[in-house]
């Protein structure tokens, strides 16, 4: 018999799967997926992260990666760089989702790859080529993509102009080493931002977060938004001219950062992206993946299946705090008006951006 369905082998269901079967639990864990490729995010591995890693026994040599030790801003001609609280790491979703699934098929679950769960009705998971699976406790981990029967409900604001999440690799180059080196970046324009970190291989993984109608204003090209996102801020040009424009830019559409949720059903644990997506410049994607994990199965080992909507109210609350910080860290940074003030501000008191470093972590619940 199988007691607990995990839906996603990414960082969310695999450290819950991880954290299920060393409990004793039999698990399925299906991946859509037939072989581990880069999500469109992620990357960054905060220190919190990386102690949660430690914690499922994952070794950080397995992980190799791209020490980060600073944070940089870019606004217009305005920059800053102040160093972390404490040192992070840049690693490929690639390399990090391979470690942890290797991890959970170590200690007992039963992953099932190219298995496209489409829906859930109770405690039965439905797929595309239908068959029906059924356990008394599911943890759904689909990450930011949508579910059938369990939408998210992006936040009001975001709904007339919402967020889109797109993604360019950089492969290794010795400028791009001397241009990024040891820090993540952050190029805030107008109605958005753009991300970067070095990886294990020395690439380099620049996403964005842009509003649809700035999207838009580039015909709905993002190759033609990033080149004229490039001419328009020289920094974010030169380390966009080690882009590989021969690949496809990765793009998700409607982003819902700030929403958190705080209803389930019983039995149904709403794990990473599922229970809420926090702005991606906090850098705690990851952390809030594995975070939500591991409490899953604490209340699972505590109350069983039953145990689903204490924990998701639970994990709502927790989220509250460092949700709103980066909120308003990104609506300030994406915004022309302030964004130059923010980064002033950083270089005249660096260790504003450590607090709000570790203000905006997922802490243990």
């Amino acid at each position: 018999m199988t007691d607990a369905i995990v839906i996603g082998a990414g960082p969310a269901g695999a450290a819950a799967a991880i954290g299920l079967a060393r409990a004793g639990a039999a698990v399925q864990l299906l991946e859509r997926t037939r072989e581990t490729d880069d999500a469109l995010c992620g990357g960054f591995l905060s220190w919190h992260s990386l102690a949660r890693l430690d914690a499922l026994g994952i070794d950080r040599a397995a992980l190799g990666g791209q020490p980060v030790t600073r944070v940089r801003l870019f606004a217009g001609s305005r920059r800053s760089e102040t160093d972390l609280p404490q040192a992070a790491l840049g690693v490929s979703r690639r390399r990090l989702d391979t470690v942890l699934q290797a991890a959970a098929v170590a200690a007992g679950a039963d992953m099932w790859r190219g298995v496209h769960a489409t829906m859930i009705d109770g405690q039965t998971v439905q797929t595309r080529d239908g068959a029906t699976l059924s356990a008394p406790s599911l943890f759904l981990a689909s990450g930011k993509h949508g579910f059938r029967g369990q939408a998210r409900k992006p936040a009001a604001w975001q709904q007339h102009d919402p967020v889109m999440g797109l993604r360019l690799r950089v492969p290794p180059h010795p400028t791009l080493d001397r241009l990024i080196g040891d820090a993540v970046e952050l190029h805030l324009f107008d109605r958005g931002y753009a991300g970067l970190v070095r990886q294990e291989d020395g690439s380099a993984n620049l996403c964005l977060a842009t509003h649809k109608s700035r999207l838009d204003a580039a015909g709905g090209d993002p190759a033609a938004l990033l080149r004229a996102l490039g001419a328009a801020h020289p920094h974010l040009g030169e380390r966009c001219a080690f882009a590989d424009w021969s690949r496809s830019i990765d793009a998700i559409g409607h982003v819902p950062y700030g929403w958190r949720s705080a209803d389930t059903a019983p039995g149904l644990f709403r794990l990473g992206d599922q229970a809420g997506v926090i702005p991606s410049l906090a850098g705690e994607g990851m952390g809030l993946a594995l975070a939500s994990g591991d409490a899953a199965v604490a209340a699972w080992r505590r109350g069983g299946s039953d145990a689903a909507p204490a924990f998701q109210q639970a994990l709502a609350a927790r989220l509250r705090r460092p949700f709103a910080i980066a909120s308003t860290v990104w609506r300030l940074g994406e915004n022309p008006r302030t964004a130059g003030s923010l980064t002033s501000l950083a270089n005249a008191f660096p260790s504003l951006v450590r607090a709000a470093s570790r203000a905006t972590r997922i802490g243990d619940g």
